[in-house]
């Protein structure tokens, strides 16, 4: 994927009487920090230890002083590594796969000691681009190889379905497999294995799919011969997710029960656009807290359209459906809806008596919830995901005594 270079230059303007010289003067050196060298000009600062008025600058002519240079900071590979001890990372599957071993940290997890869908999001990715690190063709880009910096192409994700069946503990040492195939003439598929260390219990799978993009027109692009020869000899035929036919996700409207238009902008990651784990966590803001502190998410499917910047003005709409037929929407009356629809032939009407509301009925069983994230525009809005995701009570993450 993409990069970034971080420019900081300390520049320090003081006066002091340049004829004051004393033998007890130190020369420190201000140094420029930045990810090459550069050719501009480092000052050279002179602090006398009895004076405490102000600091005096000599000029330094044509030097140029790094502190470290980015290759050496990072120590990416140049060739293929078989284990990584500072990431406990180790390849696999006869050298083509890579495996990472973590333990659930307590920012990682929520308020019932268990891990968030944010965060096994952010291991999904961290190990991604920990396989390409350990492949030896990592170029000084966020997960582009060299091929692909030559070419201007990142990497963008078009499609991801996360299957969650247990969700790991704080503290809990668990192992991440990763491993990528073809998808397409133009595609590359990546999936993913969660499970504990201890028993082999397999918490959760991750697919993906991935296109390239030119990072300067932002338009998508085919993969180049030299790209494909890169990382064609890392595809195995692997699934963590078998194939089905996709089901369509419908667009919502302005009509949907839940719309939260208050989303705050995050920063950018490395390819200059809002990172696809934030997305995740505006679609969630918009499901109703009550529902999210008795359920746990245990499938998601993210389709994702357009990239989005930190200027925009993000929409996040969600329509609750049963799982298996229809939930209508618009029987809480917060939302000045009277249309009361049963579920499966049973009437929400008790809910609704008793104070419940569309909430009350949400209790019932498994659900599903599709969601749009959109740009709000002055024309017309322009999507940015949608997705589905599905749900079950909440119960103890862990099936096994700890």
């Amino acid at each position: 994927m993409g990069t970034i270079s971080h420019h900081l230059s300390l520049s320090i303007l003081c006066s002091v009487d340049k004829n004051a010289r004393k033998p007890n003067k130190q020369k420190l050196h201000c140094v420029k920090i930045n990810g090459t060298k550069s050719s501009n000009n480092v000052q050279l600062l002179s602090q006398d230890n009895n004076n405490h008025h102000g600091i005096a600058i000599s000029p330094c002519v044509n030097e140029n002083v790094s502190v470290f240079e980015q290759q050496n900071r990072q120590n990416i590979p140049t060739k293929k590594q078989l284990i990584d001890p500072y990431r406990q990372g180790i390849v696999i599957e006869e050298g083509v796969g890579y495996r990472q071993t973590v333990v659930v940290r307590s920012y990682e997890v929520g308020p019932d000691k268990t891990t968030t869908i944010e965060s096994i999001l952010n291991l999904l990715q961290e190990t991604a681009l920990n396989h390409v690190w350990m492949s030896g063709l990592l170029s000084d880009g966020f997960g582009a190889t060299h091929g692909m910096m030559k070419n201007n192409l990142i990497w963008v994700v078009s499609r991801m379905q996360v299957q969650v069946d247990h969700y790991p503990i704080w503290g809990e040492v668990i192992e991440i497999d990763t491993w990528v195939g073809a998808s397409g003439k133009n595609g590359m598929r990546r999936d993913w294995q969660l499970r504990s260390q201890a028993t082999g219990l397999v918490f959760a799978r991750a697919t993906s799919t991935w296109v390239m993009m030119n990072e300067k027109t932002r338009r998508l692009s085919k993969i180049p011969d030299e790209v494909r020869a890169e990382i064609a000899p890392w595809f195995i035929e692997k699934q963590a997710i078998k194939d089905e036919i996709p089901e369509k996700i419908h667009k919502l409207d302005s009509n949907a029960t839940f719309v939260h238009s208050d989303l705050k902008r995050s920063d950018l990651d490395m390819n200059h656009h809002v990172n696809n784990v934030k997305y995740v966590g505006w679609m969630l803001e918009t499901i109703p807290d009550e529902f999210m502190e008795k359920h746990q998410l245990s499938d998601m499917i993210l389709e994702y359209r357009r990239e989005c910047g930190s200027s925009d003005v993000v929409q996040s709409l969600c329509e609750p459906q049963q799982y298996e037929g229809l939930l209508k929407t618009g029987i809480d009356q917060q939302y000045n809806k009277h249309n009361h629809i049963g579920l499966n032939g049973n009437s929400f009407s008790s809910e609704i008596v008793e104070g419940k509301g569309l909430l009350g009925c949400l209790n019932i069983g498994p659900f599903s919830f599709t969601h749009l994230l959109q740009i709000k525009g002055e024309i017309k809005n322009e999507e940015i995901v949608r997705g589905k995701t599905l749900w079950k009570k909440k119960i103890n993450s862990a099936p096994f005594h700890s």
